[in-house]
């Protein structure tokens, strides 16, 4: 399959809509192109945006009615509406379609250009990790053995927490691909459900209240804390997502740095979990 073929099928791919050797030869063609990558993460991030509750306009039963009864399919009545019923109709249609319009705009102004590709990075690696079944290159749940592993491979020292005791057991860990560098995984579980937490250098030194999101079905939680930018991806629910984020900040060791040294009641600078 060429760049021209997905392109064709792009919007079939994301619906379900392709038979299996059909699927199979696209998700082989996005595992080696970015491009096609890039589109199909964009029309998800579509489908995510139409579904999105409140941008549908919940019609009365009685405009239902009256519509139906319009168009003959079921009531329809021997004379024309009044001419003032059918104005006001032609008028509500542009008037819910600019509505609708204002909605995607503001909607999309919720996340600024570059927080937009981070989201659709992170959920494609999460995806991939998941059909390729490659959680992990090192796996194991002592944070001992997965910190360490990281060493030489990146330019920095990624924060592996153990939350075992908490019901977040650590599965591993791998190298990934974010951001045009190469980043930390971590792989969590809860249940049957496997966490990404995506680390890197942040590109600033700021703390801000965590982000966030659903993308077609994966909820995603965002922190930066002591020069670090963490992800968090999974098709967890967003309450237990946001716990998990807050245990990792709760139990990461810059934290508990920070605590002994404002004992004497100085506030410790936070990373806007709540």
């Amino acid at each position: 399959m060429n760049c021209a073929e997905f392109s064709s099928l792009k919007h079939a791919h994301a619906d379900g809509e392709l038979d299996l050797i059909r699927s199979l030869e696209v998700e082989e063609h996005l595992s080696a192109c970015p491009g096609c990558s890039g589109e199909r993460d964009n029309v998800q991030i579509a489908k995510t945006v139409i579904k999105t509750p409140g941008m549908y306009f919940q019609a009365p039963h009685h405009l239902k009615a009256r519509i139906r009864g319009e168009l003959g399919l079921e009531g329809a009545r021997t004379n024309r509406a009044p001419w003032w019923r059918l104005t006001g109709l032609r008028l509500a249609i542009p008037a819910a379609c600019a509505l609708v319009a204002v909605a995607l705009v503001l909607l999309g102004l919720t996340w600024n250009s570059r927080e937009k590709q981070l989201v659709r990075e992170v959920v494609a690696s999460h995806v991939r990790s998941m059909m390729v079944d490659h959680k992990t290159d090192v796996a194991s749940s002592d944070q001992h053995t997965v910190k360490p592993w990281f060493i030489g491979k990146l330019d920095f020292a990624p924060p592996v927490v153990d939350l075992a005791g908490r019901g977040y057991p650590l599965a591993g860990g791998r190298l990934d691909y974010v951001q045009n560098r190469p980043v930390a995984a971590l792989v969590y579980q809860r249940r049957k459900h496997f966490i990404n937490l995506f680390v890197w250098p942040a590109p600033y030194d700021a703390a801000f209240s965590e982000r966030i999101a659903e993308v077609d079905g994966f909820n995603l939680v965002r922190w930066t804390r002591a020069g670090m930018e963490f992800w968090a991806v999974s098709d967890l629910n967003k309450s237990e997502l946001g716990e998990f984020a807050r245990l990792v900040v709760g139990n990461d060791p810059v934290e508990a740095d920070g605590n002994q040294e404002n004992k004497g009641g100085n506030t410790n600078p936070g990373t806007g979990l709540k």
